[in-house]
């Protein structure tokens, strides 16, 4: 995508490579997988606001409307959803129907509508992935935690996601 080459994704360092690489990679998982056009593109760009795991940001949240220009009002907010999450607040009930989400943005709560906690799920599931598959220590090191976790959300999941969290975060607990 143009928009992330001008944003410099390409030159900024990330596990297995740069922080572009592995855009492409969680959306071609996200592809792979059978996600719609709006989740795949927000794979592509879930990391342009920063996200509570990696602080480097392409973009300001204020900046929510010119990325919703160039991917689309559905995909920006799927984006926003993922860059704005409180990890630490949010994942313990991010499957209940009524658990709340806090935006690491502002510090609201809110309760993000059913197809958003499937999407936050999904994309939360490809990008862990991807980095399990290429870094052996990180594997070894989250694992068995992200493997809860994604139990944890298996509701949320589909089958897909759900069989490929099985398979490669398994290898990595003993």
């Amino acid at each position: 995508m143009v928009l992330l080459r001008e944003l410099g994704a390409g030159d900024i360092a990330h596990p297995g490579g740069t922080l572009g690489a592995h855009l492409q990679r969680v959306q071609g998982q996200l592809a792979a997988w059978g996600a719609r056009p709006a989740l795949q593109v927000a794979g592509l760009c879930h990391a342009c606001y920063g996200t509570d795991g990696f602080p480097t940001a392409l973009l300001s949240p204020d900046s929510r409307a010119e990325l919703a220009e160039v991917i689309g009002a559905e995909a920006e907010a799927i984006v926003y959803l993922y860059a704005s999450c409180d990890r630490k607040a949010t994942y313990p009930t991010l499957a209940d129907a009524d658990g709340s989400f806090r935006n690491r943005f502002t510090g609201r709560l809110h309760t993000p509508e059913p197809q958003l906690r499937r999407d936050f799920a999904e994309l939360s599931a490809a990008n862990e992935l991807d980095l399990a598959r290429i870094d052996f220590a990180f594997r070894e090191k989250w694992g068995a935690e992200l493997l809860a976790l994604f139990t944890r959300f298996r509701p949320l999941l589909s089958r897909p996601a759900w069989s490929d969290c099985r398979t490669v975060l398994a290898a990595g607990v003993r």
